[in-house]
């Protein structure tokens, strides 16, 4: 028997609609955590609540631009106006191929808003209502990219690096006030050269 349980605990994930983050929505539904998806693509997110739905499960979708910061400060307002949020997993984050000279300044701006300042966007705004309840622990989606680089994403590699340093300041800034923050780097089926 499986003695884990997230029961009535309040999950936030970013990026919840697919990938990575759909498999997080789903596990942590599974142990009983109440998720809040905030996603671009809605008919995905849509669809994740529809599967914890029907498993008897409990989620709210918020259509959310992480790059947006008052967008993700309203959402997360409003979701902790109504309870604690107990978890929050920056996963929301875009990927990107090529190297320095292919990578342009629009590219680069692009990168940047969603992956650094998406879990900056996100950070900012749950960490005041961690703080209020003594209480809280942040997920980041890191990559093996922001420690070892790969080949071909300069520019991916560099904002999961950001992510990375994010985190342990995060980690060192709040473990006092109850909050702890973690990092999770997959690796993907791209050769490191």
């Amino acid at each position: 028997m499986n003695s884990f349980s997230l029961k009535n605990k309040v999950a936030v994930v970013t990026g919840g609609g697919s990938g990575i983050g759909r498999s997080i929505a789903l596990k942590f539904a599974g142990h009983g955590a109440k998720l809040h998806i905030l996603d671009i693509n809605l008919q995905e997110a849509d669809g994740v609540k529809e599967e914890i739905e029907a498993s008897g499960g409990y989620c709210s979708v918020h259509s959310c631009n992480v790059a947006k910061q008052l967008e993700v400060l309203t959402i997360i307002q409003s979701i902790g106006s109504e309870n604690a949020i107990d978890i929050l997993v920056n996963n929301a984050g875009i990927g990107f191929v090529g190297n320095v000279e292919q990578t342009r300044e629009e590219d680069l701006d692009r990168l940047y808003s969603v992956n650094i300042k998406g879990v900056y966007n996100c950070l900012h705004a749950v960490i005041p209502l961690m703080k209020k309840i003594g209480k809280g622990v942040i997920l980041n989606m890191a990559s093996v990219a922001g420690s070892v680089g790969i080949s071909e994403r300069f520019g991916y590699s560099m904002t999961k690096g950001a992510v990375l340093t994010m985190t342990y300041s995060v980690a060192l800034d709040y473990i006092n006030q109850g909050i702890r923050c973690n990092s999770i780097s997959p690796a993907g089926a791209h050769p490191i050269r």
